[in-house]
């Protein structure tokens, strides 16, 4: 039982450490997009929404702030739980952007 315990322990610690690993892992496809959008951007915004109107999945936007991609901008008081987050110089890279969003606001 110990064995057990200490095995799903390993696991867990691996899984975290891969999701905050850094900038080294690439992007998944869906992530590459949500950064993309805000290569166009002021201030390299990221949106709320995909280009189809869905919401964007809160893990990717979890993830995409977790490996250094994108960071955290402002509380939105209308809906606290809603991540508004804009592109880090992290995140251009990993999407091939120059530094085209960033000036506008920093």
């Amino acid at each position: 039982m110990a064995g057990t315990k200490a095995k799903s322990a390993g696991k867990s610690a691996v899984g975290r450490g891969s999701a905050a690993g850094g900038a080294a892992a690439a992007p998944s496809p869906a992530q590459k997009a949500y950064l993309a959008r805000g290569l166009n951007q002021p201030g390299g915004k990221l949106p709320l929404f995909d280009e189809h109107g869905r919401e964007v999945a809160h893990e990717t936007i979890r993830v995409c702030i977790a490996r250094g991609w994108a960071e955290p901008w402002f509380a939105n008081p209308i809906k606290p739980d809603w991540v508004v987050a804009r592109l880090t110089a992290a995140g251009r890279a990993v999407v091939g952007g120059a530094g085209d969003g960033a000036a506008a606001v920093e």
